[in-house]
């Protein structure tokens, strides 16, 4: 029965999110940020008073966040946000790549098209990602960004593979996020071309769409790696974008079995050193709940089984 009648008790109104994935999702958002930075530690209690609950879903979250491996289970010791390498980064960048450049190429093949009823959602979060990446806000820009990449992974069709890429982009936020922090601006250092794939998709480009998406993946490595001071090396499938996006070749690392005096190695990005160290607010972990949160993993099978050092290096042991 859908109606009530005069003495009936009238039904509470069910709310889409928990107070567990609210908590959740504002935690991974401020680990996103690099608000809550790698090495944090904090107890069950501390969440449960940040945000004015108790202990259940405070609980309930850090756990979920746990088998997800973005936090990590310290015995006796609450739980800690785990650092990750430039090799964990390699990984999940790679991970990313060739699942998005498989499905692309599945599509031509087919000749099925993206299902482009999502379009004018999409616009709304690329408008959005476009105005937080130019004026340089970190905090506002890990949402919109995370939110216009999930609406472009469900034009692929795949809800499971939707949750994956955006588990995937998740951990790369995390990553990147105190390199982008200690820089002295943002504003134009950020990829902002979400409005022209768009655009590609709205015209059935998918050869257009891919190469966009090739050259935001281009783009992205190599900024972190100037970042982080690392070689581009260890990347192995810039040969691919590069291909895809009809880039520069030059970052594509060079074959070892066959050198030649006249093969010269790619440039090494110097370490970005010199920018101005900034304070780190890793205390501030308070969000509103009420605000807008991204999507869950809900699909995703959660890696309970996979150690955490997989995603990244641990921490020392607490003496004894």
């Amino acid at each position: 029965m859908s109606g009530t009648g005069a003495g009936d008790t009238p039904r509470p109104v069910i709310q889409r999110n928990s107070l567990r994935e609210q908590i959740a999702g504002a935690l991974r958002e401020e680990m996103m940020a690099g608000r809550l930075a790698a090495g944090r530690n904090f107890t069950v209690k501390e969440i449960a008073d940040l945000y004015g609950v108790s202990a259940t879903p405070a609980r309930e979250a850090l756990v979920d966040l746990g088998a997800q491996g973005l936090l990590r289970a310290e015995h006796h010791r609450g739980f800690t946000v785990p650092e990750l390498c430039w090799e964990d980064f390699v990984e999940i960048f790679e991970s990313r790549v060739l699942l998005t450049d498989s499905f692309f190429r599945q599509f031509a093949a087919r000749r099925v098209l993206p299902d482009i009823t999502r379009l004018p959602s999409l616009r709304r979060r690329a408008d959005a990602a476009v105005r937080a990446a130019r004026s340089g806000n970190l905090d506002v820009m890990v949402g919109c960004d995370r939110r216009f990449w999930q609406e472009v992974a469900a034009l692929l069709g795949n809800r499971r593979i939707v949750d994956y890429l955006d588990w995937l982009r998740v951990q790369s936020w995390m990553f990147a996020a105190p390199y982008l922090r200690a820089m002295p601006t943002l504003a134009g250092v950020c990829w902002d071309r979400h409005l022209d794939l768009v655009e590609t998709v709205a015209a059935r480009d998918l050869t257009g769409a891919h190469r966009i998406i090739s050259e935001y993946n281009l783009f992205t490595v190599r900024l972190l790696a100037g970042l982080a001071g690392q070689s581009l090396d260890t990347v192995t499938v810039l040969g691919l974008l590069a291909e895809t996006a009809g880039a520069d070749p030059l970052p594509v690392p060079v074959e070892p079995a066959a050198p030649s005096p006249q093969q010269v190695p790619a440039p090494v990005p110097e370490p970005v050193a010199a920018w101005p160290e900034r304070p780190r607010r890793g205390e501030e972990i308070g969000r509103e709940l009420g605000r807008e949160l991204g999507l869950g993993l809900g699909l995703v099978p959660q890696p309970r089984w996979v150690p955490y050092a997989r995603f990244g290096r641990r921490l020392p042991e607490p003496p004894s």
